[in-house]
């Protein structure tokens, strides 16, 4: 029998309004009780060994959700596996990510799920969860298996990294997608208006150069699919949100009472378009890095809620693939292990307070996503839970990071705040 006792951690969990010094008593893989410090062992029914982590002056949260992960397998294993992508995710706190469907071949049908949910129980270190393709092969012409999708596995659907951009198929996926009980994830990129942009369109884009990829891009298909989600139903979730605009389209959106959400990554609300600057190949991404009025907006949205989760759109790129003129090379940065330490810089400008991060790293990724019982630490869920120092230091090093590829901007960067134990199913898989 796996007992694990966490004692004297100050317990974080927004999903069950806790905000405290508590005891977490975990059990096969359960969570059992959550209780006062320092009750015997016995409190509850559960008696026997356990063995004990001390959390004293640490914070124990709900285990990490990212709902937007690249994991490159089947197909891409040169940049990254799925064994070394959720090495890299345990480091950095998450004990559950959504790996997107823009594999080789494209994880449009049961077979290519069924593969990589062989392989992440065989070589995983922590939950895998597969979104399936919105269209066969990604090429945005006929509709992939919605429903055998779900039937193996998949939690929501998704066509991410490349946009749908026909209308009709898109209400046709979003009246599926209702029927199956699953959330559209939509990569918003109008691509006859981005033509050969490669980075935001504005002074830097000009002073550089490098063709410039305006904010509509983004925004046209927002206004579009939260108009297809009003005629539909449907529950639509927008991946990676980076303009001003798209925001105040979301944060309409909910004030109608639709059934969109939005999620943005840490590079987006971290960097601005001035980091391209030196034409820095780490630094390009899709969508691209945004003016400064852009990261203003989307720290507003994360504060006012109009933006629910933290996703980290984690996309290894070999150095090939980025060490090449800036207009050849990929898109895309890696993610996982940076992100908490980046996230909990809002906690410290006061843009959310501790309890709104968590919830946006756990609790409301998992009602996105339909993860019942994951995303809070209540008595009878999976036993994921991380732990962390808020303040301990850290320097980025991309040499040591886990994940196989090294494409990270934050190279140097001193972080306040470290993962110190990440625990999937009652086990301890990742120690800082």
């Amino acid at each position: 029998m796996n007992r694990l006792l966490i004692k004297n951690g100050r317990i974080v969990d927004p999903a069950n309004k806790i905000d405290g010094l508590f005891d977490v008593y975990c059990v096969d893989g359960k969570i059992v009780e959550i209780i006062p410090p320092n009750p015997p062992l016995e409190k509850g029914g559960a008696s026997g060994d356990f063995k004990v982590i001390d959390a004293t002056g640490l914070f124990v949260f709900p285990g990490f959700i990212d709902m937007h992960t690249h994991l490159r397998e089947p197909g891409y294993e040169y940049k990254e596996t799925i064994k070394t992508g959720t090495m890299a995710a345990a480091a950095g706190g998450f004990t559950s990510i959504a790996c997107m469907a823009n594999t080789n071949p494209v994880n449009d049908n049961s077979s290519v799920t069924d593969y990589i949910l062989k392989k992440a129980k065989e070589e995983g270190i922590v939950n895998v969860f597969p979104v399936g393709a919105i269209s066969k092969g990604l090429r945005g012409e006929t509709l992939a298996e919605i429903g055998e999708l779900k039937d193996a596995g998949c939690v929501a659907i998704s066509d991410d990294g490349r946009p749908v951009l026909n209308s009709n198929l898109m209400r046709l996926a979003m009246e599926y997608s209702k029927l199956f009980n699953l959330p559209i994830i939509s990569h918003c990129e109008d691509l006859s208006l981005a033509l050969d942009g490669v980075m935001n369109e504005g002074f830097i884009a000009t002073k550089l150069g490098l063709k410039g990829i305006p904010n509509a891009v983004e925004d046209i298909i927002v206004a579009r699919d939260i108009a297809l989600s009003e005629l539909t139903g449907a529950k639509l979730h927008i991946a990676h949100i980076s303009t001003k605009g798209a925001i105040e389209l979301v944060r309409n959106a909910k004030q109608r009472g639709l059934n969109v959400t939005a999620e943005a990554a840490p590079h987006h609300f971290t960097l601005t378009d001035e980091a391209v600057t030196g034409y820095n190949t780490n630094a390009k991404m899709n969508p691209p890095l945004r003016s400064p009025e852009d990261v203003k907006a989307l720290k507003n949205g994360l504060k006012d809620g109009a933006i629910d989760a933290i996703a980290t759109d984690h996309a290894p790129q070999n150095i090939d693939e980025k060490d090449v003129e800036f207009d050849k090379a990929a898109n895309g940065i890696i993610g996982l292990e940076t992100a908490f330490s980046l996230s909990l810089r809002l906690v410290d400008e006061e843009v959310v307070s501790l309890n709104a991060l968590v919830e946006k790293l756990s609790a409301n990724p998992a009602k996105i996503l339909g993860l019942h019982t994951k995303g809070s630490l209540k008595a009878g869920n999976d036993a994921d839970i991380t732990i962390v120092d808020l303040n301990k230091e850290w320097v980025v090093d991309a040499s040591k990071l886990k994940s196989k590829s090294k494409n990270t901007p934050f190279g140097g960067w001193k972080m306040k705040g470290k993962v110190i134990k990440t625990i999937v199913g009652g086990r301890v898989v990742y120690e800082g």
